[in-house]
């Protein structure tokens, strides 16, 4: 599935084998196949809203000089 939040595309892929976990692709971000996982405890699914929270909250950690997580 593709989302934008703030601006920003992601494309997010439920794992198939791993019920409530999803890998984001940052598609627009400045390094190529850049992104996160993200995990839902106690149910099997995140509503999109839930998804665009993890993306914001992942964009809100990003150190613009590198575009990537701090660390």
């Amino acid at each position: 599935m593709q989302l934008i939040v703030d601006g920003e595309r992601f494309t997010v892929t439920a794992r198939e084998d791993a019920r409530g976990v999803y890998d984001f692709t940052w598609d627009s971000g400045p390094n190529e196949g850049y992104g996160f996982t993200t995990a839902v405890h106690g149910a099997d699914s995140l509503t999109p809203a839930e998804l665009e929270e993890s993306a914001r909250d992942f964009l809100a950690q990003i150190d613009p000089s590198t575009g990537h997580l701090p660390g």
